[in-house]
């Protein structure tokens, strides 16, 4: 009796241990051009429950994240950046969002992001 008591706690806290292991670090390209940008992507990151962290580059468009992987996953932090208007490699906004974003924003027009260059 004294044996199955044992290998049931030591399964138990086993099982525990490996749960514990729930944030994952992760990178996306993710298409702005300036700080107002950086607030709308950080933000709407921010808002998919289970994301604990997000920084926005605006040189390199890397988003950083960690997230918790039992709440949430990549594509619904992309999902949410597009229906705010910006694009990732994978999910496109819509005419309608990307519409709604600034016009300092609008990533997708070459004269504006020369005019952040300058």
């Amino acid at each position: 009796m004294k044996k199955i008591i044992t290998v049931i706690a030591l399964v138990l806290f086993t099982a525990m241990g490996l749960a514990q292991e729930k944030n994952k670090k992760m990178t996306m390209e993710v298409d702005g051009v300036c700080e107002m940008c950086k607030m709308r992507i950080e933000k709407a990151a921010l808002g998919v429950k289970g994301v604990k962290y997000a920084l926005w580059d605006i040189p390199s468009h890397q988003l950083s994240l960690i997230i918790d992987e039992r709440k949430t996953n990549s594509m619904a932090v992309k999902t949410a950046l597009v229906a705010v208007g910006h694009d990732t490699k994978e999910l496109k906004a819509t005419e309608e969002a990307y519409n709604k974003v600034m016009p300092c924003c609008k990533y997708r027009d070459e004269e504006v992001v020369n005019s952040h260059k300058n």
